[in-house]
């Protein structure tokens, strides 16, 4: 089987590549990504002369390009490229709407043109909204975005919809509450929070912490893929998700603990616009018929990621360092101004 492989050089695509050519390890695996500043070929370093690993830069959005790359046998398509941080698209949604929605249709025409065998569509909770204390979204809950990021991404699988239904196209949509573990970008909760406290620097929650996510440690996400690429139904959605709901202010709480750091270091600041209150998800779909299901406690996930940040200093201080750096001494001086 040859897959190509959309933002591999991301957080949950470098895990996806990696986890796939060591399970299979005769599949070959084109990985496409446009680096931009949340790519980082060093998460996948390990596997960069493996044989059967093909790395090409380039946009998802360049027609041609990708003409070129799927016309050469590709059979699967798995489309994580995407712009995600939901801050960035308040402040530049244009970039989330060219990336994630034009991106993605130029993705859908090659595989509908060179007729792969599968179109995997990589999607978020988020396109659901927001949830009272109670309840959980299944693949049937309506789709009803409140940031321009969720906004893109919930446009994003109505066209890979629309092309299963019109065209065809053998196309499934994966719906996944908050990842975490390693190789994600310090912009994202708990990588931010757990660099930031290895540096003794204020940890930045909005609000008052007690918005809730779902989260799934992200080898386990990957699994959960496998499971859809070898045995999803075509046409169909699913949602992923870990079942362990936490608040960011528990979270952010675990991480001091663990890093023996005080609580002082907690900042809260003002929040952001439309601040979903909490996210959940039913995932007992892909549980009852694709035999999947989480394998790593939260406990087990965030033990495990807090001990990676601690070994990859270097990783991390590079990017830290950085324009990430840069965004956030800025992004959140603006925000205080509001």
């Amino acid at each position: 089987m040859k897959i190509l492989v959309t933002g591999g050089a991301g957080f949950i695509g470098s895990n996806f590549i990696k986890y796939i050519l060591s399970h299979y390890p005769h599949y070959k695996i084109v990985n496409l990504d446009k680096l931009t500043y949340a790519g980082n070929l060093d998460n996948l370093s390990d596997i960069e002369d493996n044989p059967n690993y093909q790395f090409i830069k380039g946009d998802i959005c360049d027609q041609k390009l990708v003409e070129r790359i799927v016309e050469d046998k590709i059979d699967v398509i798995v489309n994580f490229a995407a712009e995600t941080h939901v801050d960035r698209s308040i402040y530049d949604p244009k970039i989330f709407v060219e990336t994630n929605v034009l991106g993605t249709q130029v993705l859908l025409e090659s595989a509908l043109k060179f007729k792969t065998d599968r179109f995997i569509q990589i999607s978020t909770d988020e396109v659901y909204g927001s949830l009272a204390k109670t309840g959980s979204f299944t693949e049937s809950s309506p789709l009803l975005p409140n940031s321009p990021y969720s906004a893109s991404k919930a446009s994003a699988d109505l066209l890979v919809r629309s092309y299963f239904k019109t065209f065809g196209l053998s196309a499934i949509i994966t719906r996944c509450t908050n990842n975490y573990g390693p190789y994600q970008f310090p912009e994202k909760l708990i990588p931010l929070f757990i660099t930031n406290a290895l540096l003794s620097q204020k940890l930045p929650i909005y609000g008052d912490g007690l918005y809730i996510r779902d989260w799934l440690y992200v080898e386990d996400h990957c699994k959960a893929l496998d499971s859809v690429l070898h045995k999803g139904k075509i046409g169909e959605i699913y949602n992923i998700s870990g079942s362990y709901e936490k608040t960011n202010l528990e979270i952010t709480e675990l991480i001091l603990k663990k890093l023996n750091q005080p609580k002082s270091l907690i900042k809260h600041v003002k929040d952001r616009p439309a601040h979903d209150r909490r996210y959940a998800l039913d995932s007992s779909k892909i549980r009852n018929e694709l035999g999947w299901k989480p394998d790593a406690s939260f406990e087990e996930g965030i033990a495990k990621t807090v001990d990676w940040y601690i070994a990859n200093q270097e990783w991390w201080q590079k990017i830290k360092t950085g324009e990430y750096l840069e965004y956030y001494q800025k992004h959140y001086v603006l925000r205080e101004k509001m």
